[in-house]
């Protein structure tokens, strides 16, 4: 395990992005950052973070650094503000490693965009990307679909990351969404949740080539995804899906026959966010999931 050495801030109302650059060098040479065992970012991680999950969004921040030293950009967008203006926050963390003569390096950028500059996010956070490095970009909530703030992100994204358990009417926004697969690489922490239960699945083959319907306990976004995914792996879009509402993801059951429950513990939210962090290419699997997820036939909730 690292360990924290120091944390350093800073804060601008009405910035550019020349003077939050600026701020984080400075933090970076406070910190130590640029000596010459450090090791630095690994990525650059956007996140756009509406009002109301702006708590969730740095709680799952929460326990990374060792694991992906970024530098993390989360823009809080204020569409209804009565004046256009961007106010910025920075910190730099250093953490030790123990038994090593190197350091981590993290960095957290938050940028409120007040008015007008929720409209070209784009070109707001472009100068604060780190060449070279990937990109990626968790938006929580429904994305607007459609909407240019949306676009504009996903076209200097290398990975979306989404949560479409926060979505409302799912399976419907699934059809927008693999629209966006072409674009870019995409990531489902709602999907994520389900691995468990599709790993233990899979060991059911071939009693369950035949099933009719599924039953799942849990959120909408699990249900329809295990759906999908079933009718999918199968090749059968006849598969029915029956849903039981809870919070997580709590049981499975196959033509009516409880599946027992899978072993392990589901990962803490910040462990999910950091396993989609590992990956860089599409997910097949996964697309081919939301696909199937869209088609009418066997629709029962």
């Amino acid at each position: 395990m690292a360990t924290a050495l120091n944390k350093l801030d800073w804060f601008g109302e009405d910035v550019s992005l020349a003077d939050v650059d600026t701020a984080l060098a400075r933090l970076r040479a406070q910190a130590g950052a640029e000596a010459p065992s450090m090791r630095t970012s690994v990525m650059t991680h956007l996140a756009w973070v509406p009002a109301e999950w702006l708590e969730p969004a740095r709680a799952a921040l929460e326990g990374m650094a060792e694991l992906h030293p970024s530098r993390t950009i989360l823009l809080l967008p204020e569409p209804t503000a009565q004046d256009n203006r961007i106010d910025a926050r920075a910190e730099v963390e250093r953490w030790e490693v123990p038994d090593t003569d190197r350091g981590l390096v993290t960095e957290v950028v938050e940028l409120t965009l007040r008015g007008s500059r929720t409209q070209a996010p784009a070109s707001i956070v472009e100068p604060l990307l780190i060449s070279d490095l990937p990109v990626f970009l968790r938006w929580r909530g429904e994305p607007p679909w459609g909407a240019p703030e949306l676009e504009q992100l996903v076209g200097i994204t290398d990975r979306l990351i989404v949560d479409s358990t926060e979505w409302d009417d799912v399976p419907g926004p699934y059809s927008q969404l693999a629209e966006l697969f072409p674009l870019c690489a995409a990531s489902d922490i709602a999907w994520a949740r389900t691995a468990r239960w599709r790993s233990h699945l899979a060991t059911m083959w071939p009693g369950i080539a035949d099933v009719q319907r599924v039953r799942v306990r849990g959120t909408a976004a699990q249900a329809w995804l295990l759906c999908g995914w079933l009718r999918a792996r199968l090749g059968r879009e006849d598969i029915a899906l029956e849903h039981d509402p809870a919070a997580k993801l709590e049981g499975v059951a196959l033509d009516g026959e409880p599946v027992p429950l899978p072993p392990g513990d589901p990962p803490a939210p910040s462990d999910v966010l950091s396993d989609e962090l590992e990956r860089f290419t599409p997910d097949p699997v996964y697309e081919a999931a939301v696909l199937a997820a869209t088609q009418r036939p066997g629709r029962s909730l």
